[in-house]
């Protein structure tokens, strides 16, 4: 047995039991992902995917067991690796953080700028992508840690921390009626934003359930115009006057935005929260536990090691 048989039987399962697209991600032929599957079903005396012919097209009962015992041991010999790396590098190494859009553009930077200024010798390396993604990364092993909204916690497979609660903002051009109302005091309403066309996130981005499911509770009818996934996409489009915006509070800032205002909307929509994400049994590096920290205070090191612990569904509070 030897881990290039566990990483063909892992990829395999992956990729969707694809041998072309397994030899190519493990640099190989695909005839010799085909002989390591055999021969690892060999040692084990079962066969680990269902046969039609020369293709794989699923797990047999005996694989569905074998699977997550392969992934545990691959991950623990990255673990292993990992700890080595940690005691050899004094402080050097790459911290690679997946996040979303709106976290990527405006709650991460302060944390970035903080942890490099303590860790010179860590190379950053920032991937962004939808809630779906940044789980993907986290569970590829892509990724050290993830920051996303609640999605990521419905991953039995991550431990997901939280971090802060964020509202929505509805945003329009200076001199709109909707924000003369509000310099009134008007009340905004559900039914009075029904009655324009209306510009907010693309499905799975930045709270966009929270917004759908607040109109349909109401019985009304969201007027979308355009979707997109980044808040500075809504803004412009929002500026040229297609529409009034919904976008999370924190990505208006009166100085960034001089020909915006925005309208609180904590009462039309639901919270939000924001965790980070983090592979269940994975070896954090020293400063993993740094910038976790630096992100988000109340998360220190004995807090995350005792969520990493606990059990699947256990509430951890800091």
């Amino acid at each position: 047995m030897n881990f290039q048989q566990l990483r063909s039987v892992r990829e395999t399962a992956r990729r969707g039991f694809n041998l072309t697209e397994v030899a190519q991600v493990l640099h190989t032929s695909q005839p010799g992902v085909s002989r390591q599957i055999r021969e690892l079903e060999t040692e084990l005396g079962i066969e680990i995917f269902v046969r039609a012919g020369k293709r794989l097209t699923g797990l047999t009962p005996p694989g569905e067991t074998v699977l997550p015992i392969v992934e545990r041991l691959l991950q623990e010999a990255d673990n292993l690796k990992r700890a080595g790396d940690d005691y050899a590098a004094q402080g050097k190494g790459t911290l690679v953080i997946a996040a979303t859009h709106s976290q990527a553009r405006y709650a991460l930077p302060t944390a970035v700028r903080d942890f490099r200024a303590m860790h010179p010798n860590v190379q950053l390396r920032l991937h962004q992508g939808s809630p779906k993604q940044v789980a993907e990364l986290l569970l590829e092993g892509e990724a050290d840690l993830g920051v996303a909204t609640a999605l990521i916690a419905t991953y039995p497979e991550l431990v997901a921390l939280p971090c802060y609660r964020w509202t929505h903002s509805v945003i329009v051009p200076a001199g709109h009626e909707l924000a003369e109302e509000a310099a009134r005091g008007v009340p905004l309403t559900l039914e009075r934003l029904a009655e324009f066309a209306l510009i907010t996130y693309e499905p799975g981005y930045t709270g966009r359930s929270q917004i759908d499911e607040a109109f349909t509770q109401r019985g009304l009818v969201l007027d979308l115009v355009l979707s997109a996934m980044d808040a500075d996409v809504i803004k412009t489009y929002v500026e040229l006057g297609m529409g009034v915006g919904i976008i999370a509070a924190m990505a208006w800032d009166e100085q960034r935005d001089p020909g915006l205002r925005a309208i609180d909307a904590r009462h039309l929509f639901a919270t939000n929260m924001t965790h980070v994400g983090l592979r269940r049994g994975a070896y954090l590096r020293d400063y993993v536990y740094d910038f976790i920290r630096t992100f988000a205070s109340p998360l220190d090191r004995a807090h995350v090691e005792r969520a990493m612990a606990a059990p699947v569904g256990t509430v951890v509070e800091p």
